[in-house]
Parts: C-alpha cells; structure tokens; sequence
C-alpha cells in the first residue's frame, strides 16, 4: 500500500477508497481524514463545516467525480475527536449519510492540484482577530464575515435547577463542540451560573447556537447562554467549583462538596414545597409531576431516575438528545455520556440495537493484552459480559458490555487512549454477542465469559459508581486500603508495576481511601488494569479508579 504524502497518490492508488467491511481495523489515527458518499452537489463551505466545531481545518480536497474528500485537522487530537463523535453518529450532508474515517495520509499537499480555488478560498476565510476560526457561507454569521473580536468564554446561567449540575456535566456537554480550557462555577442573584472557556472562538460561537435554551435533564435545568466580556479566565484552584484543564498542577484549595450547597437547597426547597402541598402524594409521583410540567425533554435522562426516595419509580421520558441542526454540516443529535448520570443514559442511535453493545478494539499490543486486562479496563464504565482476542489476529478484540449505553460510554473514554505502547481504537461492532467457544474448540484461553464476575462496578441500581465516571487520567482514586497499608508500601506496589509516582496522599477523614498522581495517563491506565482488585491482605483489595481531582 502507497503512503505516499502526495495527495495526487491518494486516489491514483486508491489508498483511502476500499470501504471499511465488518470488523476489519480502521486505519491508525491521522489528522487527515478520508469522507465517503459526500452529495455531488456539496460545497467546500459544506465539507468544512463537519470539521470545524472540532478544530481548526487545515486543508480539503474534493474529488466529487469519486463522491470523496480528504479534510486535514490542525492536530491528530482534533481528528480523534471528531471520528470518535462521528462513530455513533453519522452526519448528513444534504439529507445524505457520509462515512468518516482516517486515511493513510499523514498530511495533504495540495499545492499543484488543479482546481483547487474554491477550496482555498473557504481556507483562506480565516479571523484576523483569531487566527484559525473559519467563517462558512451558509453558517448563522454574517456571509463571507469571520467572528471578529468573539469572546472564547461563555457565560452560563442555568434556570429551572431541579436537579444538581455539576461542573463535570458542563464539561460534557460542552466539550462536544471544541476544546475546553477553564470553567468556573458560581450563584449570583441566586442563580447557579458558570464561565466556560473554548480554545477557540469559533467554538465557542456554536457551543451557544446549538445548546442556548436547551435543557440539560428532562424538563428542567435550562441553559441560558452569552458571550462574556471577558476573554480569558483566571483559575486558581482545581476543584467542584472550578477546573483548569491546562494547569493539572494547580492545588484544590479548601476542600469543596461534591454538592453545591446553592444548587442542593434550589434542589430540595422545590420538592419539599410540592411535597408541604401535597403530604400524601409519593415522592416518586411529586418528581416526575414535576418533570412533566415543566416541558421539554434534555440533553440527558433524570440523574435521579429510580434513586431511593426521589427518583421516580416509573421513570422519567428518556432524552431524546439534542439535535443540533442548527450547526452547519447537521452534527445530528448530541450524545452525552455523563458521570453525573445515576441511572440510564440515552445515547442516539444505540438504544434497542443488540449489536451496538459489542465494542470491536484494535490496535492493542499482542505481546501484553490479556481477556482479563480488557475486562478491567472497560469494566470502569461498565459491565464487561464477554471478551475474545482474535485468535488469528491478537491485537484486535471484541469486548461485549451489558448494554449499548455502557458499550458507548467505554468507546468515548477509552478509543484513542495509549496502553502498553499502543493507542487502542474502539469502535462499535457488527457482532450481536460474543460466542463463547465450541467444546473442543482451539482458543487458547482468548475467550472469557465474565458475566457473573463479582468485580462488576455497577450490578446495583443507584450505586455510587455511577456518579464517579470520569475519563482516563494520571491522578488514580485507591480505596478499600487496609490500616496496615503504609504510604510507602502502595508507592512501592506501583512502582514495581513500572510507574513513576509524583504525588500520593490519603484522604483525611477516611484513610481507607487514597489519590495517587503517577507519570502519565498511560502509565494510570497500566496501573489500573494491573492493580485493581489486588490482594493487600487482611481480605482487602484494591479498588482502582479513574479520579477527576489532582493532588
């Protein structure tokens, strides 16, 4: 296969055009992505626009004779998220699917390719003011204009705080739409309010066309949104009520409540003078009433749906996701998989398929991937069923979870991850289930069935795991830690797993708990899936989680 640079080669060899069958592995990551079955008649504007909420794009070429193009991120990081988004939910352009994936190409030259003005004129439409903000004729701008002198901060009220918000959540949903840098949390006149800074204004400017008066949860927790003035934001602390995602080495400050006192007394004064109304109605009866008086539907499902003592025990009316069609390109509706979420989560496109809980993983080191290491690793966002390692092919796997949500929630945090030296690709599988092997079958030990394993994080409905989902990162949470367990015996049990740990400390008022800052989130997601549940003795072992604090 050619892998030439050149852009003449791509299709002259036809590198990009054989379509991804089945299970085969896509491509590795690339910031020049291959699109198929784009509409003849699409713009270049058009093209772009499926990029641009993502990153700032760097080049296009359009071959319409072969309905293809190749669109060029500024980052491999832009592209990742972009194909990671567009798995589950494939865009339209003109009523018309197309198809995503990375190319071979490690960058387009397109410098001698004729006809090519038209694309380098939507290129060339580039902010003076921030460079790298492209303006597209048919985006809800003035035409032909770039977002000149646009703040990357927003300002975030949310109205009708029925339920907590967390900044987690702000992060989720908002992050669906670029890079964000900095949020910081805050009540003013009694409203729960925040500042969200994007990398890049342009993000920010379809952050708030797509999601201003939206609800968050169904039927409650409205977002309002606004340009700040400011054009930059000042954080101090990493903590629940503010979070620098640029500066890992900022202090907590005073230790902060998982819950915002504001928002838990907005929370409970609104249920409490339902429930003074009426004393004999049920709990469950007086929130979902609630619910249904309110509206509309949101982003994301009840984050107390059947809750003891509050979620209602028929549940609320599932999300339908937030369609953003506003966005030029039709971005399609708006999964968000969020660790706020206590019970189901509604991810487009996924419900009530059996297939879409199977995740197909590539790219994995052979040589060190085992079923075992899988189950750990996607078993922190979910219940791992089954795993099977190719016989023929040992870097790619399948990983069965209990559903389509968890399956999606894996493939969101994991895909373009590094373990073992390798960055692990998870997409959703063609297969309904994974077959365990025949009797007498060769598979050397490469299937396993976990289904009844009592290393399940979330066998319970309501259980407090499902509130503590967070991405990959170098800060681990240690608990279920023995009293005779010392500082130095955990910092030596991950040094001889090959980590290097630069910070450690327990938890004041529980020292069965601990944060362990190691090297690199690399290095973290080793360690999770080699120290979880082991044995410290005493009838202890080691939970291992991803934590979202710093130390």
């Amino acid at each position: 296969m050619n892998n030439s640079t050149s852009a003449p080669g791509v299709y002259a060899n036809g590198n990009d055009n054989k379509k991804f069958k089945g299970d085969r592995p896509p491509c590795s990551p690339s910031r020049v992505l291959h699109l198929r079955k784009i509409p003849n008649d699409v713009t270049e504007a058009e093209v772009i626009s499926l990029g641009l909420p993502f990153g700032r794009v760097t080049n296009l070429l359009i071959l319409k004779g072969k309905s293809q193009a190749f669109l060029e991120m500024a980052s491999e990081e832009a592209a990742v998220t972009m194909v990671n988004y567009y798995t589950p939910v494939t865009p339209h352009l003109r009523s018309q699917p197309v198809y995503i994936q990375y190319s071979n190409h490690r960058e387009l030259k397109t410098d001698n390719l004729p006809n090519q003005a038209r694309a380098q004129a939507a290129l060339q439409a580039i902010s003076a003011a921030q460079p790298g903000s492209l303006a597209l004729s048919g985006a809800p701008t003035n035409e032909g204009t770039v977002l000149s002198g646009q703040s990357p901060v927003l300002r975030i009220i949310i109205e009708n705080l029925f339920y907590p918000v967390t900044l987690e959540v702000l992060h989720q949903i908002f992050s669906k739409f670029g890079t964000v840098l900095k949020i910081i949390t805050f009540t003013k006149n009694n409203q729960f309010q925040a500042l969200l800074q994007y990398a890049d204004p342009v993000n920010a400017h379809y952050a708030r066309m797509a999601l201003d008066g939206q609800n968050i949860y169904n039927a409650c927790c409205t977002l309002r949104i606004d340009f700040s003035k400011l054009t930059s934001l000042n954080v101090k602390y990493n903590n629940d009520k503010s979070r620098d995602f640029t500066r890992l080495d900022l202090p907590t400050g005073d230790g902060q409540p998982s819950l915002e006192p504001p928002m838990a007394a907005a929370f409970e004064i609104e249920y409490l003078h339902i429930m003074k109304k009426h004393p004999l109605w049920p709990s469950s009866s007086v929130a979902f009433l609630f619910s249904l008086a309110q509206g509309a539907p949101g982003i994301i499902s009840s984050p107390y749906a059947g809750a003891a003592g509050f979620g209602p025990a028929i549940g609320f009316p599932q999300a339908t996701g937030l369609s953003v069609s506003a966005v030029p390109g039709a971005l399609g509706p708006l999964a968000i998989a969020s660790s706020a979420v206590t019970g189901r989560m509604t991810i487009p496109g996924a419900g009530g398929i059996p297939g879409n809980s199977v995740l197909l993983v590539t790219n994995l080191n052979p040589d060190l991937i085992t079923p075992h290491g899988l189950f750990i690793l996607f078993g922190v966002y979910g219940d791992v069923h089954r795993v099977k390692i190719m016989f023929n092919k040992k870097e790619n796997a399948l990983v069965q979870m209990a559903d389509a949500n968890q399956a999606q929630l894996a493939m969101n945090h994991l895909s373009g991850q590094r373990l073992y030296g390798k960055v692990l690709r998870a997409t959703l599988s063609k297969h309904q289930a994974v077959q365990l092997p025949r009797e007498g079958q060769e598979d050397q030990g490469l299937t396993k069935d976990f289904s009844n394993s009592p290393l399940h994080r979330f066998k319970k409905p309501g259980s407090k795991n499902f509130q503590n989902i967070f991405p990959p990162s170098a800060t681990l949470h240690l608990s279920n830690i023995p009293p005779s367990v010392t500082v130095d015996d955990l910092k030596n049990l991950f040094t001889d797993a090959g980590c290097s740990v630069k910070a450690f400390k327990f938890f004041q008022k529980d020292r069965k708990m601990a944060l362990i800052q190691l090297g690199s989130v690399e290095e973290a997601i080793q360690a999770l899936v080699e120290l979880h549940n082991h044995d410290l003795g005493e009838n202890h072992h080691l939970r291992v989680s991803f934590s979202k604090s710093t130390i």
